[in-house]
């Protein structure tokens, strides 16, 4: 038993050292990068940034499902993604909403831009005209309403005496368009309707890249599947004609086919402050359905920082009291459930920057509220031997049945906790809460630990001080002198 003990003892000093090094900051010394690669993460009201709540908006004839939420949700992750922020949140809520979060966003107007627009990009037949660039046009992926709303341009198509002559271009949305299918009362194009040769949906790359001649920035594609067969025989079936690229049905350059394109292709036309994000949302893919800003805040990095402060000077003094109250009332206990809450502390930090969790005020909160229901599960140990004692049992046996009969209740308990947590947090999931989801995944990782520190790591070092001899007075461990059995204590 003895030897289980000091063995036991040894990995809560290495879990405890491991996790020390890894949750608090100190010395530089670090071990290939590891601990620089897992920083902590922290949330919107921290940090500052902006969160967007953006509303399906379906085009004529067109349902959104789950499906469909989600695959907008995905295109969204991706143009966030190529924005560069770090650790944003974008979440469904209900049916036809997502929430998206964007820590350390330095340009709130161009972020909403990007992920608001829709970036169907089209190259189409114009038919042997020439369409300046801003004609809206309609095509038989959906008439211009579908892109631009009920207050778009009537589609025209007036042929130019001479043509622009162009570096071959081609161009793309980037994922799969949705055609309008017509239903009663919905508007049907009243203009032409050009063929659509190749859509987005077709791209296999986009990025940004200097022109031909080496002057000024496009966007270029690469095509995959068969796109690159049926663009190439376009192409080189329509050589010294203008072919129309168009982003959200309208025209953004009518370019003179001078040579045949297949796999890739460039756009120009496009102006400068407009080429990155254009890159960004065609190779994302356009979004399945359009979105509506309904709600949007900016948190300042200020207030993130203040609130950083208050919360750690808040669990700093909760921590003292809790701790200085422990020591008072149970004395030795009292102390190694101290030692066992610094433990905790470390090992749920580590936890944190491991998975990595995403820490919000909310977050914090639940964390504080894990470390009541770590001293909760030492107070049911350290009240049970205290009752022990006061029956006239041996100091040894009252610490064995402390555990054995407090053991039950703090299971049960913690059990219904974590229950509950996991309701919470599919509940914060669903309706794109994330302060419900924060506090109640850092509650959860909370009381998991709680009960291997209350369990493990208090028992143990109370068996060490048994191995130690110092077991010997009953004082020590919250009893009175005169408690029945004070001249007996009994050993192994």
């Amino acid at each position: 038993m003895r030897n289980r003990t000091w063995l036991t003892l040894a990995f809560i000093v290495v879990l405890a050292v491991v996790s020390s090094w890894i949750s608090f900051p100190g010395s530089g010394f670090d071990i290939r990068g590891f601990r620089a690669t897992h920083p902590i993460h922290e949330g919107l009201d921290l940090q500052g940034g902006l969160q967007v709540v953006l509303q399906a908006r379906p085009v004529a004839g067109q349902t959104i499902d789950r499906n469909t939420l989600e695959g907008t949700r995905r295109t969204l992750e991706r143009r966030v993604n190529g924005l560069g922020v770090s650790e944003p949140l974008i979440q469904t809520r209900g049916n036809d909403q997502i929430i998206v979060e964007l820590p350390g966003v330095d340009d709130p107007q161009e972020a909403v831009g990007i992920l608001q627009q829709t970036a169907l990009l089209e190259i189409v037949d114009p038919m042997g005209q020439y369409l300046p660039p801003g004609t809206v046009v309609n095509t038989t992926l959906g008439p211009a309403e579908d892109a631009l709303g009920d207050d778009a341009v009537e589609p025209a198509a007036t042929p130019v005496a001479t043509p622009i002559a162009a570096t071959p271009v081609s161009a793309m949305s980037a994922a799969t368009p949705i055609a309008a299918t017509p239903v009663p009362g919905a508007r049907t194009p009243t203009g032409p309707v050009f063929e659509t040769v190749i859509s987005g949906a077709e791209l296999k790359n986009a990025y940004v890249t200097t022109g031909n001649n080496g002057i000024g920035r496009v966007v270029a594609f690469e095509l995959q599947g068969d796109a690159a067969g049926r663009f190439f025989q376009y192409t080189s079936s329509h050589l010294g004609q203008p072919m129309s690229i168009v982003i959200d049905k309208r025209v953004i350059s009518s370019p003179t086919i001078n040579g045949a394109i297949s796999a890739q292709g460039i756009i120009e036309g496009i102006p400068a402050t407009e080429v990155e994000g254009l890159a960004i949302q065609l190779k994302a893919g356009s979004l399945g359905v359009p979105l509506d800003v309904i709600q949007s805040r900016t948190v300042g990095p200020t207030l993130g920082q203040d609130s950083i402060q208050k919360s750690i000077l808040a669990g700093l003094i909760g921590l003292s009291i809790v701790g200085l109250f422990m020591i008072l009332y149970y004395h030795v206990p009292g102390l190694i459930s101290v030692i066992a809450l610094l433990i905790y502390t470390a090992i749920v930090f580590a936890i944190f920057k491991l998975l990595p969790v995403t820490l919000t005020l909310a977050g914090i909160a639940g964390f504080i509220l894990s470390i009541g229901m770590a001293v909760d599960a030492n107070v049911l140990i350290f009240a049970r031997i205290k009752e022990e004692l006061h029956q006239g049992r041996s100091l040894v046996r009252s610490i064995d049945s402390g555990f054995e009969h407090a053991w039950p209740s703090i299971r049960d308990s913690n059990i219904t906790t974590m229950i509950t947590t996991l309701i919470l947090y599919l509940f914060g999931t669903y309706t794109g809460t994330t302060i419900i989801t924060g506090f109640a995944l850092t509650l959860f990782i909370g009381v998991v630990v709680s009960m291997f520190t209350a369990i493990v790591v208090t028992r143990t070092l109370l068996r060490v001080l048994e191995a130690m001899g110092l077991t010997s007075t009953r004082w020590w461990f919250g009893a009175n002198i005169t408690d029945p059995g004070t001249t007996a204590v009994a050993t192994r």
